[in-house]
């Protein structure tokens, strides 16, 4: 498939034509492939949209769920803007399919890693507001949004498992949840994060991942899972 011809394609699943196709290359461009210079990689591109990501869901929270309390928004927004969530939205489109990514990143399924889609997701997001404007990338925003009716029956498990398991810890207010990262030595270009959840100090759980967010979100889950709550 030609670039020019794959870009046209993502453009008509998320429902926006750009002016400026360089802006949509730019965020489908990883630091892998433009050699690990920010300037031509999609890093401060992820930067801008996680921050119109977070007004979007904010003000669509705020319009349309009035009774909500102040901590019930922070928590149903947290699960809608976490890395999982991300990752799943950018699975809805095949995002995946269009990356530049460098050859060491092709080879060990960067194309399908939960950490790169997430920040090509919000890399997207950015491109279409400085293309077309704020109201542009919320219309593009909301496609991916779950229903007010969704969120307040409770159906929706969007994934974000360190507020799953911070609201479950809640119930006890004595007890206090930290997490504890193991960052590994060297400079290798991919490096695999370990992270440990502790519950007043003591190691409930444990998780890997290729960003220190996807490493503490796993270790999140299995603690989850030992306590024997159903993670969906």
């Amino acid at each position: 498939m030609s670039e020019s011809y794959a870009l046209e394609e993502l453009e008509e699943k998320i429902g926006y034509k750009f002016r400026k196709n360089e802006l949509l290359k730019r965020a489908m461009t990883h630091s892998s492939y433009s050699g690990g210079k920010n300037n031509g990689s999609n890093e401060r591109l992820e930067f801008l949209g996680d921050s119109i990501l977070q007004v979007t869901v904010s003000q669509y929270l705020f319009k349309n769920m009035k009774s909500e309390p102040e901590g019930g928004l922070t928590k149903l927004r947290a699960s809608i803007v976490c890395e999982n969530s991300l990752y799943e939205f950018a699975k809805m489109i095949d995002l995946g399919k269009y990356l530049l990514l460098g050859k060491g990143e092709e080879m060990t399924g960067g194309r399908n890693r939960r950490s790169i889609l997430a920040d090509a997701f919000e890399a997207m997001l950015a491109a279409v507001y400085l293309d077309g404007g704020l109201d542009a990338a919320m219309d593009v925003i909301m496609r991916f949004m779950p229903s007010i009716e969704e969120l307040r029956s409770g159906k929706v498990k969007l994934g974000d498992y360190k507020t799953i398991l911070q609201e479950i810890i809640q119930k006890n207010p004595e007890e206090k949840i930290s997490y504890e990262i193991k960052e590994p030595p060297g400079k290798q270009h991919r490096k695999l994060f370990t992270a440990n959840v502790l519950l007043n100090g003591q190691k409930i759980g444990s998780g890997s991942g290729y960003s220190k967010k996807e490493a503490e979100q796993e270790a999140a889950k299995e603690a989850i899972m030992l306590m024997g709550y159903d993670v969906g």
